[in-house]
């Protein structure tokens, strides 16, 4: 009798462009409705703006059945905030937000969790990476020191890497460290060209399968990336445990060479 498949996990990613789509409307029922379709048990959204709005703007999220979340607000004003989240379905443990700022560069921030799934235990590293080349390439090392960081743990990466040119800094960085990469064409949403939006997996054969879901072009100019992971069996244990981590509340963590001076 063969032995049955590891259950699987659907995770998904997506620069929601502030929940203004092609029509100039801001309408985050379309973007929740979009997601419910999917079930994701991890999203990962990203240019979330609440800026004038209000948070209470962020209502039609709140019903998706994964309240669980970590949230980096790369900007904050008065009125409202600016950043990405991370939502799950169960509880997230040990959050850090590392930031990867460069000077004169907009604030970037990683968020790096960990959840306690029914199948295991994963850490996710949510992330939305700078436009410029330079800022890129260092945001790319920074990310690559954080996934050999996991010592074996299963670790995914996902969000907008804003990879584009063909040389591929975040690509070539990061291969060396996360064996798998969900990167289908993403953007811009009408006429997708370029994989800015990918899925980054620790372990050969955690990646089961990924798509893109067109009808996100009403919502964005991103595509939403969906990937279906199995989490690899834990290691039984051999010699003497390591102490387990001591619980935290959420901090910002400046990686070295990657944050503000």
């Amino acid at each position: 009798m063969s032995e049955a498949l590891p259950a699987r996990l659907r995770l998904m990613t997506w620069n929601i462009h502030g929940g203004i789509g092609p029509d100039g409307r801001f309408d985050l029922d379309r973007i929740a409705a979009l997601i419910a379709r999917h079930r994701p048990d991890i999203l990962a959204l990203q240019e979330i703006d609440t800026r004038g709005r209000g948070v209470e703007c962020l209502a039609p999220l709140q019903g998706l059945g994964i309240g669980h979340r970590a949230e980096a607000r790369t900007i904050a004003v008065p009125d409202g905030h600016y950043g990405h989240v991370l939502f799950s379905r169960w509880p997230t443990r040990d959050t850090v937000l590392h930031d990867l700022s460069v000077h004169r560069r907009e604030p970037r921030i990683a968020i790096d969790t960990r959840i306690e799934t029914p199948q295991g235990g994963l850490r996710l590293v949510a992330v939305h990476l700078g436009l410029a080349l330079l800022e890129r390439r260092r945001q790319a090392h920074a990310l690559a020191r954080l996934a050999r960081a996991g010592n074996g743990t299963p670790t995914v990466m996902m969000g907008d890497f804003n990879d584009w040119f063909s040389f591929r800094l975040v690509r070539r960085a990061l291969a060396p460290v996360l064996a798998e990469r969900a990167a289908p064409r993403s953007f811009p949403a009408r006429w997708p060209a370029l994989r800015l939006d990918r899925v980054y997996c620790s372990h050969a054969g955690m990646l089961a399968d990924s798509f893109t879901d067109a009808q996100g072009r009403h919502a964005s100019d991103h595509l939403p990336v969906i990937a279906d992971i199995a989490i690899p069996p834990a290691p039984s244990p051999a010699g003497p445990r390591a102490a387990p981590e001591q619980a935290s509340s959420p901090h910002v963590d400046p990686v070295q060479q990657g944050g503000r001076p």
